[in-house]
């Protein structure tokens, strides 16, 4: 039989200790995807983790895809002369300023320095989900100029996430203001933005 030895150093079982999380709380991308998306909850996205636009108007009907990913940006035409672009930019970080609602004003500003806060309007489209399901959604600022003789009817909204530092990009123009109202329909039913993954 062992007698321990007095003089030995004695080893002390150390106490089990819960690990530490890997994700951070409040960036669990699928419980972000999961709620609405207004411009005050921009800070729980994802460090650095861009947001998608899905090509939902590709198989729309009436509509056809008309360019795909040329610089960035895709091109969808409908068939009553509406024409409808998209367009995601990463590195957006010069241009944050405050919270999304500031920056995508900052945007707006940088895309055209005519283009003053007052002159935009809060809208939303669809945030993560299916199109023909009911889903969150996501605000996004709109910008609609006065139709003047002879020119088209137009709509351009944007989004800038701040936390994500990327944008999204989306205008639609149209031969007059009913089809453009009814464009913008299509666009806020089948455009979604795509929530970032972890």
């Amino acid at each position: 039989m062992g007698v321990p030895d007095p003089t030995a150093p004695q080893t002390i079982p150390s106490a089990p200790a819960l690990a530490t999380p890997t994700v951070t709380p409040g960036h669990d991308a699928t419980a972000v995807a999961a709620k609405d998306m207004p411009f005050s909850a921009g800070g729980l996205l994802a460090q650095g983790v861009p947001v998608g636009i899905s090509d939902g108007l590709r198989g729309a009907p009436g509509w056809k895809m008309v360019k795909e990913n040329m610089a960035g940006e895709n091109r969808y035409l409908k068939a009553d002369g509406c024409m409808a672009a998209t367009r995601i930019s990463l590195g957006q970080w010069p241009l944050v300023a405050g919270d999304d609602k500031d920056s995508t004003e900052a945007l707006f500003g940088y895309l055209d320095s005519s283009i003053l806060p007052g002159y935009l309007k809060t809208a939303t489209l669809r945030w993560g989900g299916d199109a023909d399901k009911s889903g969150p959604s996501v605000e996004v600022l709109v910008l609609e100029r006065p139709v003047t003789a002879g020119a088209r009817a137009a709509s351009i909204m944007a989004r800038l996430f701040s936390k994500a530092g990327s944008s999204v990009y989306i205008s639609v123009s149209c031969p007059d203001t009913s089809a453009l109202a009814a464009a913008r329909a299509d666009v806020a039913q089948m455009l979604i933005l795509v929530p970032p993954s972890n």
